[in-house]
């Protein structure tokens, strides 16, 4: 197995990017194994390690398709209902909580609480 070149961090030449940044120029990997990796020294601690994909081997992204599209629809709504009063809380709930935050703090004095 081949060794891959370690840049140091912001030293990387050019025709290599990481996936954001491929991503931000409308790339994907597509395929290709990881070419090269930046490391990022730290104190008491290992390196940070970014993956450099090339850019030239890289592919356009894929255009979303209407069916992409309900599914991605369909996984947020998911992400919105409650399981416990199985409401759209109107937001997505937290996975800290599991429930949205009226099931989680129920009021202790009921719905007329004393203000």
């Amino acid at each position: 197995m081949a060794t891959l070149p370690v840049f140091r961090w912001h030293l990387a030449p050019d025709g290599y990017a990481t996936r954001r940044q491929l991503r931000a120029r409308g790339l994907r990997p597509g395929g290709q194994g990881v070419a090269a990796q930046l490391e990022r020294p730290r104190r008491r601690r290992g390196p940070l390690v970014a993956y450099l994909y090339r850019v030239d081997c890289a592919k356009p992204v894929r255009p979303m398709t209407p069916a992409r599209w309900a599914a991605l629809a369909k996984a947020n709504a998911a992400r919105r209902r409650c399981p416990a009063c199985r409401r759209d809380a109107g937001y997505v709930i937290p996975t800290s909580l599991g429930t949205c935050v009226p099931c989680a703090y129920p009021d202790p004095h009921g719905s007329e609480g004393s203000t």
